[in-house]
């Protein structure tokens, strides 16, 4: 049964855990779709781990939507949400309902979009919702905001940022969010938030006492180097699978043993004596000079 807004709350009011994953292709959404995956987030991380990029900034409407179709077209159940990138948005409510309507409407299958920010939002929040467009918020460590934020820190410590963080969640709910992204946010502040909201709290890096939970796929896979956040678990070693199984194809292809008989079509091929009379002729003095 395809997720909607509806079974989502449903979950949450029956206090059943909500599962997430960032996705960004066709293939991978596929497999997240029959595993039971209950929401799937096309990410502007994508910047970052499909393009290279140090952080989300340089990523546009444009590529959102040609990767959310990809995605989109494979999920037969799970809800799929899109990332309104950096700008596309922040300018004005009327801006922001354009960028949401051109995804919705250009990406097929796309259920919700996501943007970043609490208060100061809410009145993009409204003008999306108001049309009809269901939006997650994103509050805590926004990434769009790195810059502002001096990197990528917890949001919430203190007395007086645990507050603004509260109020922004309360901001988004009232502006018409059905659910709410809480990044690098203390477990007790998550927890509060998580009690006093009626929308669907989605945790990275704010604990198991979110509603939901969202990582980022190639850091739940191991497929990223270097050092992953506090908050990643590797569910398995996938990086390293793939750099060893990329290795030992280059390994057959140069000790020749791939492709091996097994791989061929040999019972399709031409009798010898055919094969012997194709090289004959075409190597007759003068033959080349004919056809050309």
């Amino acid at each position: 049964m395809k997720h909607t807004v509806a079974t989502l709350r449903k979950m949450k009011e029956e206090g059943k855990k909500i599962s997430q994953l960032t996705c960004y292709d066709f293939t991978t959404a596929k497999l997240m779709d029959e595993a039971g995956i209950d929401m799937i987030l096309v990410g502007d991380s994508l910047g970052m781990t499909m393009q290279g990029y140090n952080d989300t900034l340089p990523v546009t409407v444009d590529e959102m939507i040609v990767y959310g179709r990809s995605v989109a077209r494979a999920c037969q159940n799970t809800f799929v949400v899109i990332d309104m990138p950096f700008m596309s948005y922040q300018i004005s409510p009327a801006q922001a309902l354009e960028s949401a309507g051109r995804i919705m409407k250009e990406a097929p299958g796309c259920s919700a979009v996501k943007l970043e920010g609490g208060a100061l939002m809410a009145p993009q929040i409204k003008a999306i919702t108001d049309a009809g467009i269901p939006v997650v918020a994103h509050i805590g460590m926004t990434p769009q905001s790195v810059n502002a934020f001096g990197g990528f820190k917890v949001q919430g410590k203190g007395e007086a940022n645990a507050e603004r963080v509260l109020q922004d969640a309360l901001a988004v709910q009232e502006a018409g969010a059905f659910a709410v992204t809480l990044e690098c946010v203390p477990p007790k502040l998550a927890a509060l938030i998580s009690k006093k909201l009626d929308i669907i709290t989605i945790g990275i890096g704010a604990s198991s006492c979110c509603d939901a939970q969202v990582l980022v796929y190639q850091d739940m896979l191991g497929m990223v180097s270097g050092v992953s956040p506090k908050f990643v678990q590797h569910f398995a070693e996938v990086g390293e699978i793939m750099k060893n199984a990329f290795t030992a194809y280059k390994e057959a292809v140069q000790a020749g043993t791939f492709p091996a008989p097994e791989q061929t079509y040999a019972k399709s091929d031409c009798s010898d004596e055919f094969l012997q009379s194709l090289d004959a002729k075409y190597s007759e003095e003068g033959y080349i000079k004919r056809i050309s």
